[in-house]
């Protein structure tokens, strides 16, 4: 299957466990895989036989910006829905989000999660 690949989009959120988080917010990083046929778009040239990057990127930046999730798997799981539900054309979706500063005594680059989902 044919993907695109949108990596590195950084948006400001407030998702987590404590208050301080929802308060305060933080950077999150998400990166999704759009699983889809592009032999038609690559032969046609054409943006109507593909998914606008832009605009999954705007559903993405109203998820994670605009709502407040406990725990990054569930803020994943939203993500994954809304572009499944969004964009027919989309069979597939991975969504990682990594969460570069969570408010733990361990010295790393952070924790992400990775979900994978199909188009039932």
């Amino acid at each position: 299957m044919d993907k695109i690949i949108m990596k590195g989009m950084a948006f400001y959120g407030n998702h987590g466990v404590f208050p301080a988080e929802n308060q305060l917010g933080q950077r999150f990083y998400v990166d999704v895989e759009l699983y889809m046929p592009l032999d038609h778009a690559g032969q046609s040239d054409n943006l109507e036989h593909t998914v606008n990057y832009a605009e999954v990127h705007e559903v993405i930046k109203r998820i994670v910006e605009l709502q407040t999730f406990k725990l990054i798997e569930a803020l994943a799981e939203h993500i994954a829905s809304e572009v499944l539900r969004t964009y027919t054309s989309i069979n597939e979706i991975t969504v990682r989000v990594l969460k570069p500063h969570p408010p733990v005594a361990i010295h790393f680059d952070g924790v992400t999660v990775e979900i994978h989902r199909k188009r039932a």
